[in-house]
């Protein structure tokens, strides 16, 4: 099969392959510059950009006990580091397309999606929740198109609905993800071991959907590995596919080589589903953090950085066990006993690192291409 360039708003991806927003610090300047430079979409994470190398981007440098640990939202999502972030990658890519992936979950959403606009993205992704307010926040800044992640066709419905009343608009292309995924799934635990869940069944209804809305480009996420996989995808009608995982495994990625190791390291066995404070369940490597939470010796929550909203200032996170800012910055920062390693139900495949334009060759032609 011949993969067909992929358009998404004013803008056209050579190869139609997105790599997945990964943070805190998986998926910043190297990775997503590098990508986008090889053709694909490469794609900003605005999580946590406040502890970006030696965290020298903080508003009024306003830092509280360890070193990694900005002192609310204003920090934790710093608009000065996404700038030098995005500047970074446009030194890499030049002008081809780039995009931040914003949660809808996070604190100061708006803000942040106002932020990345000024940075340069050409394109904002949200999920982690269903982004029904996101053509407001993004209202200033009309070249810059809009997608939004879903798991149902009704889910692509009910926003499409909002949107054409509230803004009269459309996304310029859905995601659409399935519970393979690394990090926050949008299903209930359970419902991600459904049968009916799956990609290869949730992808055709939402395909038709956007059909009903002017044929919106869909973009298939969620436990995809390799060529085969993409060849079925774009079968089952998708112009795209989203991966992040198999970026992880790359020589440009942003994460700490202990992160790149302990997910190489993995069996299938040691991949689960976590509760989280976000309030989705996540998937991840199972370490020692996990074990240290359940012996009840996890490092104590304090709610400092205000990171997602549905965490209510660390509240969530003390029934969980866990600060998630906390433990996703330990993983960037390399400290393997704390840390959290998210990843996608295939990252027990990942056995070597190869550069991102090797990668990229592999998706598109074959493995052994």
């Amino acid at each position: 099969m011949t993969f067909k360039p992929l358009k998404i708003g004013k803008y056209v991806i050579e190869k139609p392959i997105i790599q997945g927003g990964m943070g805190v610090g998986i998926s910043w300047d190297q990775l997503a510059g590098t990508v986008s430079k090889e053709g694909g979409l490469g794609v900003v994470s605005a999580v946590g950009t406040g502890v970006y190398k030696n965290r020298k981007y903080l508003h009024n440098n306003e830092m509280v006990g360890k070193e990694h640990r900005p002192l609310e939202a204003i920090n934790f999502y710093s608009y000065p580091a996404l700038q030098h972030i995005f500047d970074n990658a446009r030194e890499i890519c030049g002008n081809k397309p780039l995009a931040a992936n914003i949660l809808y979950a996070q604190s100061e959403y708006n803000r942040v999606v106002e932020d990345a606009c000024k940075a340069g993205a050409d394109i904002i992704i949200t999920g982690a929740g269903l982004p029904l307010t996101m053509p407001e926040a993004a209202k200033n800044y009309p070249d810059v198109a809009l997608v939004p992640i879903v798991s149902t066709a009704k889910a692509l419905r009910i926003l499409c609905k909002r949107w054409k009343k509230t803004h009269n608009r459309l996304p310029d292309a859905v995601v659409v993800e399935g519970p393979l995924s690394g990090g926050h799934q949008g299903f209930k635990y359970e419902e991600c071991f459904l049968p009916e869940n799956q990609l290869e069944l949730i992808l055709p209804p939402v395909v038709e959907e956007a059909k009903e809305w002017g044929n919106i480009p869909v973009i298939a996420a969620g436990g995809i590995w390799d060529h085969d996989d993409i060849v079925k995808m774009m079968e089952l009608g998708a112009s795209g596919v989203q991966l992040g995982t198999r970026f992880i495994g790359t020589v440009e990625c942003d994460a700490s080589d202990v992160m790149k190791k302990i997910i190489i390291g993995a069996k299938e066995e040691d991949i689960k589903l976590f509760k989280s404070p976000v309030g989705y369940p996540a998937r991840g490597v199972k370490t020692e953090l996990h074990r240290r939470i359940e012996e009840g010796t996890a490092p104590k929550v304090a709610c400092i950085s205000n990171c997602v909203a549905p965490c209510e200032r660390g509240k969530e996170a003390k029934v969980v066990g866990y600060c998630i800012a906390d433990r996703l910055t330990d993983a960037y920062d390399g400290i393997a006993e704390t840390g959290l390693f998210f990843t996608g139900s295939n990252g027990y495949r990942l056995n070597e690192i190869i550069t991102v334009k090797e990668l990229i060759d592999k998706l598109m032609n074959g493995e052994d291409k």
